[in-house]
């Protein structure tokens, strides 16, 4: 039912998805006739939950109207604020700029209520690009479907309830871990808390994920096994019984699902160890599966939305495997689970680490025996005796070096591209009946055989799918203001880019570069691991700013840009880490870049240049008999020179500087005479790109344009086999 109502947009889906749960409720009144009753009442009350929570409620900003917010659920960032907050119990995604004096009030880590809200109420921003992290989905699975932006507001604070109380003991010990050396206050945070404290830590993450062992930072059924282990060993020393251990347990065990900000992995192992004590008790014996299956159901009568969060999905995938595979021998059961969660990596993050079996065996020992350790007396001793933890810091320092080399080189890892639902579910389904045959053998040699052959061969035929397509591409990538296009050629398939976007910081903090969140998980979900080849056009930070970032995640072939450039020292920094001198092709008008099946012809700059608007690299190709011209941020008289000399036609044109008046000159265009011309522009820009008078110009030619501001990504797909088409992400 949760799957049904809010993940099946497709009829196909629905008609999966319903199959599905006839069938498992068949399973049910198969195992359980006796329960005919209950199961009915269960349904009932599913489907109260799952009605409840499809209600929206709505709201707009009043003189009325306030916002209520605990510190301990908020991120602050210079004088910029984030956090979800409830508005009459309605919770909304909450961002303000605040002054000083109110970022003091908020680190007192009291409740606060924003009152005299000045400000706007919108949806919040959706996914953009293929492959991109889809924030409005994310918050969806929370029940957050509204964001407040705040220009100015008056805080007030609040200090009375238990409520308050707690989440303050929760901003108590974000503070106690904000002191520690960094390793320590990121372990602290993610063992205990269930937050990475800072983007500085991104690479960490980064790291473990690259190596396959990110599940070891997640707060789950480890974490549990602790505490109840150690409140056990207090008990038994005590003599208390084992109902009164129990007692001891549920709320410690509860208070960690409140610290941990009800992390999904968390909550259902510590529902496993409720419900498995308590049926212990009253003498019912329960399978491990079924123990499971009563978790999972329980937890999504509470929180229906469950499953639209990847790692609660990927945490009882997970479970369901260890309880198959039980009976097999440590080794074996986790190659095979490793095997088992391919299908949702590929969905989710589209690559994975064909060593994570033995990076498991070397991170999953220094996990337990140094970083758990260290990090728990840490946080009993650092208050009392801080040089201890300065020690531990460089134990663990050590240790994340290595982490981070092995990270580096990336061995192992596979760039294997993006799977469809249906691709998944079914190497999910083949998986299940593989992993339950190791663990209890129901097929002869020749059926597993077979079976393992089929789930081998699915693998092959979509690896090859995506990394040889018959399709050929040119993707205007949405990265805001500024420009970014992706060239791809039918198998054998070369990538090329014409520059990368990027963002002026103004921030004091260390930001992500925008490329890790929308170029790069685009070409891994195509599974692209390389580039052939990558066109500056000019020395703005809106076209080359994400440059460096970007090479030093990707391998590049070339680097092509015009003369001139290299004289500039911005540009000349941006890319001397990262390429070598032989690597570097400099252009001028008139030359020619011949790659298989694809030809760029350079038409401007004629002399070199200093990397300025007036300079830009412009760039003229046909590919699948359409022709296509980019001229970056060329001005309205650098296209007259460029026309004059050439006289040029084509089908397709990315209107210069965004949109802006100061190119796009009316004769230009007449004579250019595109079918259609594309705008790569950022959503509420501060230029005001794309200006009404070049809007009022390609109405006054009869030129139909498309903008990057509404469509999201633009692409332009062509074969040999079928006709080019447009496609556009926001539809």
């Amino acid at each position: 039912m949760s799957f049904l109502i809010y993940q099946c947009s497709k009829i196909e889906q629905i008609i999966v998805c319903s199959l599905f749960g006839l069938y498992f409720i068949y399973l049910l009144l198969k195992k359980y006739s006796a329960l005919k009753n209950v199961l009915a009442l269960f349904l009932i009350l599913a489907a109260v939950s799952v009605t409840l929570n499809r209600l929206h409620p709505t709201f707009s900003l009043t003189s009325s109207s306030s916002i209520e917010l605990y510190p301990d659920q908020i991120n602050l960032k210079d004088n910029w604020l984030t956090g979800v907050g409830k508005v009459k119990g309605t919770p909304v995604l909450v961002t303000a700029t605040i002054t000083d004096m109110q970022k003091k009030q908020l680190e007192r880590g009291y409740q606060v209520v924003l009152t005299e809200l000045n400000g706007e109420v919108k949806k919040i921003d959706q996914a953009t690009n293929y492959g991109q992290f889809d924030l409005r989905k994310y918050y969806l699975g929370k029940n957050v479907t509204q964001q407040v932006n705040l220009k100015s507001c008056h805080i007030k604070t609040r200090v009375v309830g238990i409520i308050n109380y707690l989440h303050y003991l929760r901003f108590c010990l974000q503070s106690y871990f904000k002191k520690m050396p960094q390793l320590l206050c990121f372990f602290s945070s993610e063992l205990i808390l269930g937050e990475n404290p800072s983007q500085a830590n991104q690479s960490i993450l980064d790291h473990y994920r690259d190596l396959g062992v990110i599940h070891i930072l997640s707060i789950s059924g480890l974490h549990v096994g602790i505490y109840t282990i150690l409140i056990s060993t207090i008990c038994c020393y005590f003599k208390l019984t084992e109902f009164e251990t129990f007692a001891c347990c549920v709320p410690l065990l509860l208070g960690g699902i409140f610290f941990s900000n009800y992390q999904a992995g968390f909550i259902r192992a510590s529902l496993s160890y409720f419900l498995s004590q308590m049926l212990k008790f009253h003498r019912f014996p329960i399978a491990k599966l079924d123990l499971l299956g009563l978790t999972c159901l329980i937890h999504l009568l509470i929180d229906p939305r469950l499953m639209m969060q990847a790692g609660a999905l990927l945490s009882y995938v997970l479970s369901l495997g260890l309880a198959i595979t039980d009976k097999l021998p440590n080794f074996k059961q986790s190659l095979l689970l490793n095997i088992f969660l391919v299908p949702l990596l590929l969905f989710f993050f589209f690559q994975l680490n064909l060593l994570t079996v033995i990076f498991n065996l070397l991170i999953v020992p220094y996990f337990n025996y140094i970083i758990l350790p260290l990090t728990f007396i840490n946080l009993l001793t650092f208050s009392l005796v801080p040089s201890m933890g300065a020690a531990f810091e460089k134990i663990l320092m050590l240790g994340e070096q290595q982490i981070g080399s092995l990270s580096a080189s990336k061995i192992g890892l596979l760039t294997f591209g993006k799977i469809n639902w249906w691709q998944c579910l079914l190497l999910i389904s083949l998986t299940v009946i593989l992993l339950a045959d190791q663990n209890e053998p129901y097929f002869n040699r020749s059926q597993r055989k077979w079976l393992f052959q089929s789930i081998g061969w699915l693998y092959l035929i979509l690896f090859l799918m995506i990394h040889f397509p018959l399709t050929g591409q040119v993707t205007f990538i949405d990265v805001g203001q500024g420009d970014s296009i992706l060239i791809t050629t039918p198998f054998p398939r070369r990538a090329y880019l014409i520059d990368t976007g990027g963002k002026l910081n103004f921030s004091k903090q260390k930001v992500r570069p925008q490329i890790n969140k929308i170029t790069l998980p685009f070409l891994k979900a195509q599974g692209i691991s390389r580039l052939n080849g990558i066109f500056v056009t000019h020395k703005d930070t809106d076209h080359i700013g994400d440059l460096g970032p970007l090479m030093s995640q990707i391998p590049v072939e070339r680097l092509y840009f015009a003369q001139g450039l290299m004289a500039n020292p911005s540009f000349k920094k941006r890319i001397e880490k990262h390429i070598k001198l032989n690597q570097l092709v400099q252009l001028l008008a008139g030359q020619e870049i011949k790659e298989p099946q694809i030809k760029f012809n350079i038409v401007y700059p004629f002399k070199p240049g200093q990397g300025e608007n007036k300079d830009c690299l412009s760039i003229f190709f046909k590919v699948s008999n359409k022709s296509w011209l980019f001229t970056g941020d060329l001005d309205q008289e650098g296209e007259q020179k460029l026309m004059a000399k050439y006289n040029l036609q084509a089908n397709y044109f990315k209107l210069g500087h965004h949109g802006s008046k100061t190119s796009s000159n009316p004769d230009f265009l007449h004579k250019l005479a595109p079918e259609i011309v594309f705008i790569s522009a950022g959503r509420n820009n501060r230029f005001g790109h794309p200006h009404v008078e070049t809007i009022a110009t390609l109405k006054k030619l009869g030129i139909p344009w498309v903008s990057t501001q509404d469509c999201g990504m633009i692409s332009w797909t062509y074969s040999k086999f079928t006709k080019p088409k447009f496609n556009r992400f926001l539809k």
